[in-house]
């Protein structure tokens, strides 16, 4: 029986490992750098620190001053995709539609730091949505699916290998005693 349930195990193993190999290789690659995303400023840029106080800048403000940095192109509030207010660091992070990010210095306005920003673009790509609306549910979540089947098949090899050899040594050690 375990012969038979290993063998197949390892078939369906077999397949479903080709089948779900670049969209693995892809959550393993983009979930590593995602892992080390605050190691490396090209991932993610690092958040600058100004005074340790309340935001006073008003919204208006903050869209005047971004609107000076020429790289960004963010010139209306459409352009932005979210404001992260950080208080206790004293700074407001503009982040764009087009992944640039500006951080403020929550006063005063001053610009603190301008930088692309590819964590969010690593994150769509890790889970499928970068490729196209659908790749997330139709590909990727089958894929996990599959991924923990291959599991699953992985450690039935294993347990019924280990039965196996568990066997095979206690049937020589009694070989070795009738001698």
């Amino acid at each position: 029986m375990s012969v038979t349930l290993r063998k197949y195990s390892r078939s369906i193993h077999l397949w479903l490992s080709l089948v779900i190999f670049i969209p693995v290789i892809i959550v393993i690659a983009s979930g590593l750098l995602l892992q080390v995303k605050k190691e490396f400023d090209w991932i993610q840029p690092p958040t600058q620190k100004a005074q340790n106080s309340a935001p006073t800048l008003a919204f208006d403000d903050v869209l005047a001053t971004v609107k000076q940095v020429p790289q960004t192109n963010l010139k209306t509030w459409e352009d932005i995709d979210r404001l992260d207010v950080r208080p206790g660091k004293g700074i407001i992070k503009v982040r764009g539609k087009n992944h640039w990010e500006v951080q403020l210095n929550a006063q005063t306005g001053e610009v603190l730091q301008v930088a692309y920003r590819r964590t969010d673009t690593i994150e769509a790509i890790h889970d499928g949505s970068w490729f196209f609306e659908g790749a997330k549910l139709w590909f990727f979540l089958p894929a996990a699916i599959l991924l923990f089947v291959l599991w699953v098949t992985g450690l039935v090899m294993l347990i019924t290998t280990l039965k196996s050899k568990y066997r095979k040594q206690k049937y020589q050690q009694k070989n070795r005693q009738r001698r």
